[in-house]
This record gives C-alpha cells, sequence and structure tokens, in this order.
C-alpha cells in the first residue's frame, strides 16, 4: 500500500467514524488532489454529499465535521481548514512526505504499481492489421492503447494477454498474391500463374532483391492485384478463383498464400519489435472462421436465432436497445460477427478471463454490443465480461490547419516506419553529436512519437505533427527524457548515498514537486479503471513542469543541510519519469 494509500485509510476511517456519528450509514467517502495545491494536500466534499441528508447548511457541516477531524489527532494530519461552499481541506506533516520519499527510494520502478486486479485475467485484442498492406500511423495509435492498457493494467496486479487477430484469407489476400504473381516477376515473359511460381518460384523477386521492406513489398502486390481487378473483369474472376481454390485446399495456392503472407508478417514483426511491442497471441482467421457457423446452428437449435423467409438468420436485440442483426447471409455465408463469435468462445477457452477488451475504432461499437449481446444470448460470457475501447483517428494537418483523416485510396496514408525514420533523422540533425549512437537516436525516435500519440485522450482526434514531437520544451517525449537525463545528472555528480532521516532540513520549495510525487499511484490506479493511459502521460508532463522550475530557482547539490532532501527528491522525480514513461512504453536513456 502506497503512503497516499495509507493516508487515505486513516482519514476514511475517521471520517466515516464521523459520519455514522450523524446516521450517515455506508457513507462514501472521497478524498481526492486539491484543484490548487495552496489549499492543501487533500480535499473532500462529504458536507457538501451529506448537507441535504443532514438538513443543514454545508459550510456549517463542513466546520463541524473539520472540528471532529482534528480531534481525531490523526498522526498524518497538520492541520484542517475549510472553504467555501464547504469543502474540508487536509494538509498532511512533514513525516508523510519522509516517508513517500522513502518509499519511492526503496521501490524504485515498483512504485505506483498496485493490487487492485490481483487474481484476475485480461485479454487485450489491439490492432490486428491486416496482412496485406504495411501498418501506417492508425495502426500505430491502435496499437500503443493498446499495449498501454497492457502495461497498466499489469502494474495493478492482472495477468494480460495480449492479442490480435490475422484476418489471412478472402479477397484482399487473393489480390496480393495475383499482384505477387504480376508485378514481382523477374521476366515479362514469366507465366502469371500459381504452377509457373510454384516450379520456380526463383523467377520472381524477394523483398531483399527489391530493396524494400517487406510489408511494403507486400502492399506493393496488393496495389497491383487491386488496380488489375478494377481494370479487367477476366483478372477480377482469376483472382475469385484463387478464393475458391484456396478454400476447397489446393496445395499449390496454399504454398503461395504462405509465401506472400510471410513477408507480410516479417514486416509485422519488425516493426513491432522496433516499438518494443508484442502480441502474446496471435489468432490467424483460416483456423477458426468455420467454427462460427456452429454457433449459429446451436442458436437455432436453442431457439434464440430464426431463420428468415430469404434463408438469412437473425437474432433479436431489443432487450439489449440495439438494432437486430444477420448472423448468417441467406446464401449461408458467413460474416465478420459469425467468426467473431467463435473467436469471442475459444478466448473465453484457451484463458478463462474475466474481461476481454478490443481495442477498435469507434466506428465499430454497433458491431461490439451485438457481438457482445449474441455471446450473453449464446452463454460464451455476460454482456459486462466484454469491453470495447474506441480510439480517436490519426489524421494529417490541411495546408488550412484544419484536420484530414489519413485514406489509402487518397494516397494520405502515413507508414509507421517512414515516421519513426523521418523523427530519427531530424533527431540526428538536431543533436549532431560526436558521441551519440544510432540506437539513441532511435530510441529518442520512438520516445518522440510514442509519446506524441498517447498524450491526449484516446477517444481524441488528433494530428501528428513531427516538429511538436521533437521539441525540446513543451508537451513532447523527449522534453520529458530531457528532464530524466536531468535528475540523472544532477545525482551523478553527487558521490555519497542518500539516507534520509526527520532530522534532516526540508527545502520547502521542493513541496510542490513533492505534492505531485504523492498522488502518482492516484494516478496510475485512475489510468487502469478510465483504461486510459493519457493520465499518465499528462501527470508526468506536470511533474517534469513542477521539477524544472524548481531546479531553475534552486541548487540542488549546495552543501546544505538541506541538499539530502533536494537530493532524495530528484530521486524519487527520476524514479518516476522512468517508472511512468515505462507504462507508456518509452525506455528513458541515461544521457543525450
Amino acid at each position: 500500500m502506497s503512503t497516499l494509500s495509507q493516508v487515505q485509510a486513516e482519514l476514511t476511517d475517521a471520517l466515516t467514524t464521523i459520519l455514522e456519528a450523524k446516521d450517515i450509514e455506508y457513507p462514501v467517502i472521497m478524498l481526492e488532489r486539491p484543484a490548487d495545491f495552496q489549499f492543501g494536500d487533500l480535499t473532500t466534499n462529504l458536507a457538501l454529499r451529506y448537507a441535504r441528508q443532514l438538513r443543514c447548511v454545508p459550510l456549517s457541516l463542513a466546520e463541524e465535521i473539520a472540528g471532529a477531524l482534528r480531534s481525531a489527532a490523526i498522526a498524518s494530519v497538520h492541520s484542517v481548514s475549510v472553504a467555501t461552499p464547504g469543502f474540508i481541506n487536509i494538509t498532511l506533516t512533514e513525516d508523510v512526505y519522509l516517508r513517500m520519499l522513502e518509499e519511492i527510494t526503496l521501490s524504485s520502478d515498483s512504485y505506483g504499481v498496485g493490487n487492485v486486479l490481483q487474481g484476475q485475467t485480461w485479454v487485450i485484442e489491439h490492432t490486428s492489421p491486416n496482412p496485406n498492406k504495411a501498418m501506417h500511423l492508425g495502426h500505430l495509435r491502435n496499437n500503443l492503447v493498446g499495449m498501454g492498457l497492457v502495461r497498466i493494467l499489469q502494474a495493478q496486479g492482472a495477468t494480460v494477454i495480449s492479442d490480435c487477430v490475422d484476418n489471412n484469407r478472402g479477397i484482399a489476400i487473393a489480390k496480393v498474391m495475383w499482384g505477387f504473381l504480376d508485378i514481382m516477376r523477374k521476366e515479362e515473359t514469366t507465366e502469371i500463374s500459381v504452377v509457373a511460381w510454384t516450379d520456380a518460384p526463383s523467377h520472381w523477386y524477394t523483398p531483399e532483391e527489391k530493396g524494400v521492406l517487406p510489408d511494403v513489398f507486400v502492399t506493393q502486390c496488393y496495389i497491383a492485384g487491386e488496380a488489375a481487378v478494377k481494370a479487367d473483369p477476366a483478372i477480377d474472376k482469376a483472382v475469385r478463383a484463387l478464393v475458391v481454390a484456396w478454400e476447397v485446399g489446393d496445395e499449390a495456392v496454399w504454398k503461395l498464400w504462405q509465401h506472400v503472407l510471410s513477408y507480410a508478417y516479417a514486416g509485422m514483426e519488425r516493426t513491432l519489435t522496433r516499438l518494443g511491442n508484442h502480441w502474446d497471441k496471435v489468432w490467424h482467421e483460416h483456423e477458426h472462421y468455420a467454427r462460427g457457423k456452429g454457433y449459429v446452428e446451436e442458436g437455432l437449435t436453442r431457439g434464440i436465432f430464426q431463420t428468415l423467409d430469404d434463408g438469412a438468420v437473425l437474432t433479436k436485440l431489443e432487450a439489449y436497445h440495439i438494432p437486430d442483426t444477420i448472423l448468417l447471409k441467406n446464401d449461408g455465408t458467413s460474416l465478420y460477427i459469425t467468426q467473431d463469435i467463435a473467436l469471442t468462445a475459444l478466448k473465453k477457452e484457451t484463458y478463462h478471463a474475466d474481461r476481454l477488451v478490443w481495442v477498435i475504432g469507434p466506428e465499430q461499437s454497433l458491431a461490439m454490443r451485438q457481438l457482445f449481446a449474441v455471446c450473453e444470448q449464446l452463454g460464451i460470457g455476460q454482456v459486462d465480461d466484454f469491453t470495447h475501447v474506441p480510439y480517436g483517428y490519426v489524421g494529417i494537418r490541411r495546408e488550412d490547419g484544419g484536420f484530414q483523416k489519413m485514406s489509402s485510396r487518397a494516397g494520405t496514408v502515413i507508414l509507421i516506419d517512414d515516421v519513426l525514420d523521418a523523427v530519427k533523422e531530424t533527431l540526428t540533425e538536431q543533436f549532431n553529436t560526436e558521441n551519440a549512437s544510432e540506437a539513441l537516436f532511435e530510441r529518442l525516435a520512438v520516445a518522440a512519437v510514442k509519446f506524441s500519440l498517447l498524450k491526449s485522450e484516446r477517444t481524441q482526434d488528433i494530428t501528428f505533427d513531427p516538429e511538436e514531437s521533437i521539441a525540446t520544451t513543451g508537451d513532447s517525449g523527449i522534453y520529458l527524457m530531457y528532464t530524466y537525463v536531468r535528475t540523472q545528472s544532477i545525482l551523478r555528480k553527487s558521490s555519497t548515498s542518500i539516507t534520509l532521516s526527520a532530522e534532516h532540513e526540508r527545502a520547502t520549495s521542493a513541496h510542490e514537486v513533492e505534492q505531485l510525487l504523492l498522488f502518482y499511484p492516484e494516478v496510475t490506479a485512475r489510468a487502469a479503471a478510465d483504461l486510459s493511459v493519457h493520465h499518465i502521460a499528462q501527470y508526468l508532463l506536470e511533474l517534469a513542469g513542477a521539477f524544472n522550475a524548481w531546479y531553475a530557482k534552486e541548487t540542488i547539490l549546495d552543501g546544505s543541510s538541506s541538499e539530502i532532501h533536494k537530493r532524495a527528491v530528484t530521486t524519487a522525480v527520476g524514479v518516476t519519469l522512468r517508472s511512468g514513461l515505462a507504462l507508456l512504453g518509452i525506455v528513458t536513456v541515461e544521457e543525450m
């Protein structure tokens, strides 16, 4: 239990006793960070909450509760005051902050970790890029939101599985196969056919031979296949024949299918490795899509679903206050929801998960609610077991400064690797330091891009700005890196270890920084509760700003009687920045 939690528990017990004495049963006690620390370290609106029930004026009730709290003589409380219209503000003792600094120093990177989700298993599905194109900035935001959830939930004690769906079958993949056979031939005289490739695969280029990344190679194949299908009905027919051949298990088609997809997977893995992210499990669509029809048949047998006059299968969802949905087409073919039912059941069976989470765009909100309802109808799980976590779009800036959503068709898609490379190149030019390694600039580029996409509330549409992402001041990951490096540089200049005690003089100028440090565990808990890491990003910016403002007016290593305390605060800031950035998936550097 963190220092803050311990103090809140003591105060909650005392305030509960005070209110129960006034015949308030099971009072709800909320002790929060005040809007301005000048009012104290903690605040509560108890008087405002219960004044009407007790038939009294909120300010008078606040004064009465504050008096009782003072009389309780809680060791952690220095003073209690009241502010209009009825807030109770609490200032904590110096000992609380001494305990907090000791806690941070001893716990190091585990500061902010909780256990409220201990014993729970969560599955977070995120990113799930189609293997016919290289991943772009939209995929990146999905990936960062998803992995952010993995980390913050793990930090609260949950067992978390990170997974994705590989949509590796269907017409789009057949277009990749056809495009490969067409434009990746080394000689135009080579026949465009699966048989020709099977007989002599060396007559086709590899990504290495073309000098492009494997996922870009696949993208080029898809674009070519898409264009060919639109231009020639005969090619459209041939591509559809590939789908049919794959469905019946044609060995040569499957071999080609596996070949082109291997390049897509290599590209995804390369990008994920670069980001430091991962999937624990990849669900390949071809392995489970057929199972969905079995669940539809089960629903029909049990009378949950109904067959319409045209042969389609429908389920009624008015009880869930959402539109009914079709589960099978009238020709017997499945829909996305059909295979999603099967996959949801697979996840439940495999992991016995308490919560399944899908990080998917907001346009899928209704589809997700329908899926959750159908899964409850079938007894796969309860609606409350399932959560859709939407996120906003990443766009580019129009000439007039407005937001423009990225579009593959419009040619406005920005690839993840291109963004990282551009930011890395800019950072290299900006710093131009002889001793700096490429690995350093790679880490800084990843940090800059990640933070720029995570600092905003996840449902907010954002415009990615490369220049803003690498700024050394303001709301950027580079600014936070600078601040962390500053703390470590200060500490390296001191030759003695820190052993802080009550006898050491406190630097009162550092109190605002200490107040912020106290609330870090609450910020991480809130991020987990809201399923949004932006709380952590914004908190880190506030902490860095307070530390840098303090640093600008204070000499830390001054040999004074308060130096030990100032070094302890600096250590705590460094630990907290490192911990918070790690939850965002950002690895700190020691020097810049």
